[in-house]
């Protein structure tokens, strides 16, 4: 069923239906795909609890402070199911950007190498099943397996609940959930991905006899309240993952005062450091082709360390289907990593490295659509580009990327933001790009629910703002000359326009995916142009659902 059938037709900004009767159908379409009906009773049972995902997290709530989660709550709940944490080892990985990337990069090399592989990341696609990968071949955990495991243990996780007076929440009960997993299917080894911060998140209760190294990506300006207000709180949050004499690698690179805050912290700790910025790292992009029917990046990775560890391997012609100097690095990070397992004695071979690193792909990373998809979105012809960027430093590695892999073409985006993200800066990134034509500015549920949704007039204001201070001239749908904006006559003649960047709010996602390729095809006239869906993996979400219905 296409998309454009899912929602009723198109009504004008100056006709529009009213917004709770457009919320209620929405919503009773995002609800027809989801979970399978075998999860019934283990989404029904953690939707009772409360989910920060959805609802947004409290100030500080993610630092090391009296005004942070309770980890004691978690390590009572962990105690309760035998500490299944315990039966494994593990590497652990926080940053603001990059752990998921990072997390399968890393997960593929070990099961390329024939390991057990358990890996636990967070949000989800389209099934939280996606969360919870385990085995030697990568695909999530089957509906089955979760819901026997989930009735096994489904009396113990009731007395926590009870013992914890209805504290504890969606993301811990579904973190010992993972744990109890990994441990239920014996694995080598498992990957996790802290959910927030680090130091308070549900998952850093793992011990240093547990891990195998830690891991933080990168730190950014994301979740300030929630992690302390500063840069240099959010870096002291994600080093609370840094365990006692367990190895530490960085992906960065970081701000020169940041970089010093995790160095100190892991010398506090006896934790050896290893760097994936370091200087005797070569990384290079060579160009774009195709391998295995998908777009991807041939690169050069030369890693040659002689520090607290000798690392080495030399990987030539890489190729990467994720695309993106970002992505790069995320490979150069996981690399670094699997170089440090083989330091400690696990057996993997440079040949792993390659395999792991070449078959990794994720949804909404950069992730183009097949002319097919195109066409069962109503799209036919269309070039599609979905990607869950959603800070300033994110909008800057997309569009680096989409310059790198499209350089001619212009772009149309269409954009669903949560309200806890930096939605001027945002949008202040994607205005300074020389490529873009028009910027529908739509709503997206966010974790299944409305509390976190920015409705699409307020992101229109941010990005009328950011035009502004940008000095960017703009036509948008609140200008009396532009009433008939999504009349074809004015499409037409955008066209004949001064290429101002037309920017509209509409709070129908099919809607704005139509017209936003209408004004594209009108501006290219049938020239190369991308129609990218971004702003947050929810919106994403949304997209691929309709095509899995």
């Amino acid at each position: 069923m296409k998309i454009l059938k899912l929602i009723s037709q198109y009504s004008t900004l100056t006709h529009r239906r009213p917004l709770k009767k457009f919320q209620l159908e929405s919503k009773q379409w995002f609800s027809t795909y989801r979970e399978e009906p075998e999860l019934t009773d283990l989404i029904q049972y953690i939707d009772s609890l409360k989910n920060y995902e959805k609802l947004g997290v409290p100030k500080d709530a993610g630092t090391d402070s009296d005004d942070g989660f309770d980890l004691r709550r978690m390590r009572r709940l962990m105690d309760r199911l035998g500490n299944p944490q315990s039966n494994f080892k593990s590497v652990h990985i926080a940053g603001t950007k990059g752990k998921g990337s990072t997390a399968a990069y890393l997960s593929n090399i070990l099961r390329s190498e024939g390991y057990s592989v358990g890996c636990y990341t967070s949000p989800h696609i389209l099934s939280i099943r996606e969360r919870m990968s385990v085995g030697r071949v990568g695909k999530p955990v089957s509906s089955k397996t979760l819901n026997c495991l989930f009735h096994r243990i489904k009396q113990s996780l009731d007395d926590a609940i009870l013992l914890e007076h209805g504290c504890l929440t969606h993301f811990e009960v579904l973190t010992a959930v993972a744990f109890t997993l990994f441990a239920q299917e014996n694995v080598d080894i498992a990957i996790i991905e802290a959910g927030l911060g680090g130091a308070r998140d549900a998952t850093n209760i793992i011990s240093s006899s547990e891990l195998a190294a830690s891991i933080i990506t990168t730190i950014g300006e994301e979740h300030l309240a929630a992690l302390g207000g500063s840069l240099e709180s959010i870096a002291m949050a994600k080093a609370g993952i840094i365990k006692y004499g367990c190895p530490l690698i960085l992906g960065g690179p970081f701000l020169p005062h940041i970089d010093c805050i995790l160095r100190d912290r892991a010398s506090l700790m006896s934790s050896p450091i290893i760097s994936a910025s370091d200087a005797g790292i070569r990384i290079a992009i060579k160009g774009i082709s195709a391998f295995k029917g998908r777009p991807s990046q041939s690169c050069d990775l030369i890693i040659q360390l002689d520090h607290d560890f000798q690392l080495s391997i030399e990987l030539c012609d890489l190729n990467l289907s994720m695309l993106g100097t970002h992505q790069l690095q995320n490979a150069v990070t996981a690399a670094c990593t699997a170089l440090c397992l083989r330091n400690q004695g696990w057996r993997i071979s440079d040949g792993s490295i390659r395999a792991g690193l070449e078959n990794t792909c994720l949804q909404g990373r950069s992730q183009f659509l097949t002319s097919k998809e195109a066409e069962t979105l109503g799209l036919p012809g269309s070039t599609i580009l979905l990607d869950g960027a959603h800070t300033k430093e994110s909008a800057k590695a997309l569009l680096e990327t989409i310059q790198m892999t499209f350089p001619d073409s212009r772009l149309a985006i269409v954009v669903a933001m949560a309200s806890d993200k930096d939605h001027l800066a945002f949008a202040k990134e994607f205005l300074s790009g020389r490529q873009l034509e028009a910027v529908f500015l739509t709503e997206a549920d966010i974790a299944g629910g409305t509390s976190r949704t920015t409705s699409a007039s307020v992101l229109r204001d941010r990005w009328m703002q950011a035009s502004r201070e940008l000095g960017i001239k703009i036509l948008h749908d609140r200008m009396a000359e532009c009433r008939e904006l999504f009349e074809d006559k004015f499409i037409c003649s955008t066209r004949d326009s001064e290429r101002e960047i037309i920017v509209a709010a509409d709070y129908s996602l099919s809607d704005s995916l139509r017209f936003a390729n209408q004004i594209l095809r009108e501006r290219t006239q049938n020239g190369p142009g991308i129609l990218v869906v971004t702003g947050s993996l929810h919106i994403v979400s949304l997209l691929l659902a309709s095509l899995n219905m």
